[in-house]
């Protein structure tokens, strides 16, 4: 059967997650009701990573298979015609070998967080930012965050319900910047944690604000203690950028 990759943009306010289930909606979902229709058959869809619920992507990547050989272009047309009115759409689709696999293929992926430091509400971009109500030091936050940078036991940064095989990852990089009015975070590894991004962006706003400094950061890694952890961020700031293959 022809297997398509797709690049995929989504606002995961209206979703809970990106992981199919009976009773809610989520992304999975809504792209295998949308291939269905264009396939007359039941499809599976598999991701790069599985987002939570309220985190959105710009570059999600996910592949399926169809029963029939269709131009790519009819591909990508085809579901976002199915999937509207959801926020959701194919970016891009093309063809790749059976051996492809949206998440056991991929060699790493970014993630990107943004954060507002202002009092007044937001308005345009509530939901897709997080405002934090006090000014932060972004230079003194990059600072701390690369105490992050290696392989460590990221216990403290592990959600508890998360199914890892092993709390040890290698975070490959991180930066915090301020852009314009936000303050950005940015991040990449082979693979995170459930709820590592959060809850390291939590602990750094931690830094940002006075309360912590990098010193206190590295400890609460090397304590290997989630109870450790800052307050975990909420997953209105947080976008899937992009997934890196081979080639």
């Amino acid at each position: 059967m022809p297997r398509y990759r797709l690049t995929l943009e989504y606002d995961g306010g209206p979703f809970a997650g990106w992981q199919r289930q009976d009773d809610v909606p989520t992304v999975q979902g809504v792209l295998e009701a949308a291939a269905e229709a264009i396939n007359g058959a039941p499809v599976t869809a598999h991701a790069a990573g599985r987002t939570d619920a309220g985190v959105h992507a710009l570059g999600q990547v996910a592949h399926l298979d169809l029963g029939k050989d269709f131009r790519t272009d009819t591909v990508r047309d085809a579901l976002n015609q199915h999937m509207r009115p959801h926020p959701v759409a194919v970016l891009e689709a093309e063809r790749v070998g059976e051996d492809f696999h949206a998440r056991f293929s991929a060699k790493r992926r970014h993630y990107l967080y943004r954060l507002v430091d202002r009092r007044p509400p937001l308005t345009l971009d509530r939901g897709h930012v997080w405002r934090v109500p006090y000014r932060l030091d972004a230079e003194a936050m990059h600072h701390a965050a690369q105490v992050l940078v290696g392989q460590h036991d990221f216990t403290t940064f592990r959600d508890s319900q998360c199914q890892a095989d092993s709390p040890v990852k290698t975070l490959e990089a991180i930066s915090v910047s301020r852009v314009g009015a936000e303050i950005h975070l940015t991040c990449r590894a082979i693979s995170f944690l459930h709820r590592q991004v959060r809850s390291m962006t939590g602990s750094l706003v931690e830094v940002g604000s006075g309360k912590w400094s990098a010193r206190d950061l590295k400890a609460a890694l090397d304590a290997a203690d989630r109870q450790r952890c800052g307050p975990v961020a909420p997953p209105d700031g947080l976008y899937l950028t992009k997934v890196d293959y081979e080639g």
